[in-house]
Formats: C-alpha cells, sequence, structure tokens
C-alpha cells in the first residue's frame, strides 16, 4: 500500500515557520514528508532539513518524496522526544524552526494490516513504532478492569469508559481478544443504542484511547516542548498541530508557561525568583483550517496550529 498522508494546515504551517533560506529545521513526525517537502523547496544552499519517525513506512515513503532534496535532507529513525540525541549526532547546537503534525497518518489508519482502524476487522495492533514489541492486544487483554477505565476515560474522554472497561475484562474470560472487530463489539455492546445514533462511530474514543497509551503520545509530547523551545535559535519558532482537547491542552500550557514562567506570587511587587520568559506564542487563538480544507480532508476537521517564537 502507497503511504499517502494530506498534511493539514500545510501553507498556514509553512508561513508559520518563517523560513529562511540558509536556516536548519527539523519535521519531528514526518510522515510521508508533507510539511519537509515544502520546507526544502524555500531551503537555499545552505539550508537544512532534518526529519525525525519513528515508523519505517512512513520514513521509506519520505525518502522518495524528499528523493530531489537529499544533499540537504537527513532522516532520522526515531521519536521525537530524542530530538536533544538527533541533534548532537548530526553536530548541531540549534535549529531554526520545528514541526510537528501529531496524532495519527492517513496511512496509519487506512492501512488494515496496521490495527488502527475500527471500521475492518483485523488484528489489534496500533503500533507508531513496528520495531517496538507491545501492541493493542497486550493492553485490551492484559491491563485490569480499573487501569482500562483510566485509560478509556483520561485518554478517550467516554463517558461510558467504566461500562467498556467492564465489557473488555468480561469478554476476555472466553478467551483473549484478537481482533479489531471483536473490540467493536464489545464496546457496542456497553453503550445503549439510542446513546450511539447520530454520535459517529461508537468505537472511536476507545480506540484512540488505546492508541494514546501504547504509543505513549501525550507523555512523549508533555516531555519534549521544553526541549524542543531549548534547542531553537533566537526568533526561531515551533509550530505544532494537535487533533484533540487532550494533546491541545498540554502544548496551549507549556507555550503559556514558556512565556510566563515568574513563580512568585502575583501580589510581589518585584519578579524574584529569575524565571525569565523564553520566548512569545505568535498564536493569540489556534489557527484552525477554512471550510474548503475540510470539504477535501474532514480528518482536518479537529485540527488547530499553535506557533511559538523563542527570543
Amino acid at each position: 500500500m502507497e503511504f499517502k498522508h494530506i498534511s493539514v494546515l500545510l501553507d498556514e504551517t509553512i508561513d508559520s515557520l518563517n523560513i529562511k533560506p540558509d536556516g536548519i529545521y527539523v519535521d519531528g513526525t514526518l510522515g510521508g514528508g508533507g510539511h519537509s517537502l515544502e520546507i526544502c523547496k524555500r531551503l537555499g544552499e545552505d539550508g537544512r532539513l532534518i526529519g525525525i519517525d519513528q515508523d519505517m513506512d512512513a520514513i521509506k515513503a519520505a525518502t522518495e518524496r524528499l528523493s530531489d532534496y537529499k544533499d540537504k535532507v537527513d532522516i532520522v529513525h526515531s521519536n521525537y522526544q530524542d530530538i536533544e540525541s538527533c541533534m548532537r549526532e548530526l553536530s548541531i547546537s540549534g535549529v531554526d524552526g520545528i514541526v510537528l503534525d501529531l496524532g495519527v497518518s492517513s496511512y496509519q489508519l487506512d492501512n488494515v494490516d496496521r490495527g488502527f482502524t475500527y471500521r475492518e476487522d483485523t488484528p489489534l495492533d496500533m503500533r507508531m513504532d513496528q520495531s517496538q514489541s507491545r501492541t493493542a492486544k497486550d493492553i485490551v487483554n492484559n491491563y485490569s478492569e480499573m487501569e482500562l477505565f483510566r485509560v478509556i476515560r483520561d485518554y478517550g474522554e467516554d463517558g461510558f469508559a467504566k461500562n467498556i472497561a467492564k465489557h473488555i475484562v468480561k469478554a476476555r474470560e472466553d478467551g483473549p481478544i484478537e481482533t479489531t472487530g471483536q473490540l467493536n463489539e464489545i464496546i457496542k455492546a456497553a453503550i445503549p443504542a439510542k446513546v450511539r445514533q447520530g454520535t459517529g462511530h461508537p468505537s472511536k474514543k476507545t480506540f484512540q484511547a488505546i492508541r494514546i497509551e501504547l504509543n505513549h503520545e501525550l507523555e512523549v509530547l508533555e516531555n519534549s516542548i521544553d526541549k524542543m523551545i531549548e534547542l531553537l535559535n533566537p526568533g526561531g519558532r515551533l509550530s505544532i498541530i494537535t487533533f484533540h482537547s487532550l494533546e491541545d491542552r498540554i502544548v496551549k500550557n507549556i507555550f503559556r508557561r514558556n512565556m510566563n514562567p515568574c513563580t512568585c506570587p502575583p501580589n510581589f511587587p518585584v519578579c524574584t525568583c529569575g524565571q525569565a520568559p523564553k520566548g512569545k506564542i505568535i498564536t493569540r487563538k489556534p489557527i484552525i483550517p477554512s471550510d474548503e480544507e475540510i470539504s477535501g480532508n474532514k480528518r482536518a476537521k479537529s485540527s488547530k496550529l499553535r506557533v511559538f517564537e523563542k527570543f
């Protein structure tokens, strides 16, 4: 299957990076190389792009897509949370821009064999990095009812989390849950029929929750933003596209903290903590896709772009 992924908010993201022809830019979620290709088109002879991805299918697709620019591109098989060591290995001490396009790619969703989809019956997998051994199947079959409830409640924000967890544990008594189809049926049985009507696919929130838990998506994001801001050269920008409220909240809060890190009580006349702002938030409100973009790509609907500039 060909690696296809439509990059959302493409023009807005590229514009937000303020690309300098001789700058160094990092695409921390390389995917099919959509954002990276547009960055490369704007780079001069001395410009450089580093693409990072944990998915070997993505790396293969992006390497091909960026082949015309291979002299100025380095592609690394890693997770963006390891950006510091990736830069060290490439002898890079500072960069002029970083872009993250979070979540799951269209290719990963549409490639049935990857086990992300709730629309087909396929083995439960959901690994973004296929070199790791743990899969969604391990979570579904080995987590306690309490752990499953926590995951579905916190990462899926599903009001029926308790009932879904209970149904999963009950169903496991008859043997392991192996496929997305089996899990679908269990979730369906846990949500009353009248609630299921007109609210989208009943499994959407639970599948999102399991995927986030398996790939440590929120943890990775939370542990990476400060490091990325630190890596930026003065005037450098960090542009992050999120796809659900949990990611967006993390980005918004960490950007705010970096713009106003002072920990002094509000009634102190002068700051004594010595925490100086690292930069400023460029997007007072997140940038969202146009109606035109959404009509051409339904998956763009929930996307939000936030941008931070280093002092």
